[in-house]
């Protein structure tokens, strides 16, 4: 009963994407999308592993440099541009993770962000990325040859296609065996241990999966804005996908997506405050935390489960 209803909720949100362009500006969307994935590839491994990372910024900005670069400079598909962009935040991912994982808490969450500060450093440095300029111009090349993408409305429908793909990878990998193993691990990893499962080689496994799914919304943000910049890669970034994730729900499955929203959407009917954008979101985060401790979704399944009961 309980996956029928599910099943039937993201039916009826999956309708409502389906026709959102008709009353909401597509870029706004495709941008609320792109934010969404990527808070679902974070809320894989802190929600469902315990892992805490202040680094996934390398991943999301790194994959959108590769993508604009292969895209603009190469002259590649833009299926072919995301795909390099996932491929190198996995990379990142499993170097990352091969250091990470051998610390936990605080200093695992210390480790990802030195880690992403040298890719910053990195970004900033490098030629092919442009410095402070970034990647400007990304052209908007036909989609498997046939599909425009030059206009909003038609790359709103590509980049919806993309989040739904990397939506049902996070919802298959919770919902399998392997999610299980990690649900374990986060609740009690010395009995998970015990019972002969190789921790670490899970957590990586989590982690390489967590880094292309970021590394998958970087890219097709990159290709939406035409543009891959030092703002991507920043440790604010990083901190950003945190607050998203604890404003939805961290640990269910469509709280970070509306973390992603609420934020998406304070960000941009709130931009004519100026600097004051910053003191409005900690005041809000500030009220969420404590009026809804679960998180938006988090509170609401809470509510209708006491409501059942």
């Amino acid at each position: 009963m309980l996956k029928n209803r599910e099943t039937q909720v993201y039916i009826l949100l999956l309708a409502l994407a389906l026709v959102a362009p008709a009353v909401v500006y597509p870029v706004f969307l495709m941008k609320v999308l792109c934010f969404a994935l990527f808070a679902c590839a974070f809320n894989l491994l802190i929600g469902y592993v315990g892992l805490l990372s202040f680094g996934h910024a390398m991943f999301f900005g790194g994959a959108a440099y590769i993508s604009g670069y292969t895209v603009k400079v190469w002259g590649w598909g833009p299926e072919l541009g995301i795909l390099a962009g996932v491929a190198t935040a996995a990379f990142l991912g499993l170097i990352a993770g091969s250091i990470a994982i051998r610390r936990q808490g605080i200093y695992f969450a210390m480790v990802t962000l030195a880690l992403s500060q040298m890719v910053f450093f990195f970004c900033l440095q490098a030629k092919f990325t442009g410095g402070e300029d970034g990647i400007q111009a990304i052209p908007r090349r036909e989609v498997l040859g046939f599909i425009d993408i030059k206009s909003d409305l038609n790359f709103y429908y590509v980049v919806l296609a993309i989040f739904v793909f990397g939506f049902l990878v996070v919802h298959r990998a919770i919902h399998s065996p392997f999610g299980q193993v990690l649900k374990a691990i986060r609740e009690n990893e010395p009995r998970a241990i015990s019972l002969g499962y190789r921790v670490d080689q899970y957590k990586l496994l989590a982690f390489v999966l967590s880094a292309s799914l970021a590394g998958l919304a970087g890219a097709t943000k990159a290709l939406v804005f035409q543009l891959a910049s030092l703002t991507d890669v920043t440790w604010q970034m990083s901190g950003e996908v945190v607050l998203m994730t604890l404003v939805g729900g961290m640990g269910t499955i469509l709280g970070p997506v509306i973390g992603a929203a609420v934020i998406i959407t304070m960000q941009n009917y709130l931009a004519g405050f100026g600097e004051w954008v910053l003191v409005i979101q900690g005041a809000i985060f500030v009220i969420v935390v404590m009026a809804f401790r679960r998180g938006i979704v988090g509170e609401f399944i809470a509510w209708w489960q006491r409501r059942k009961a």
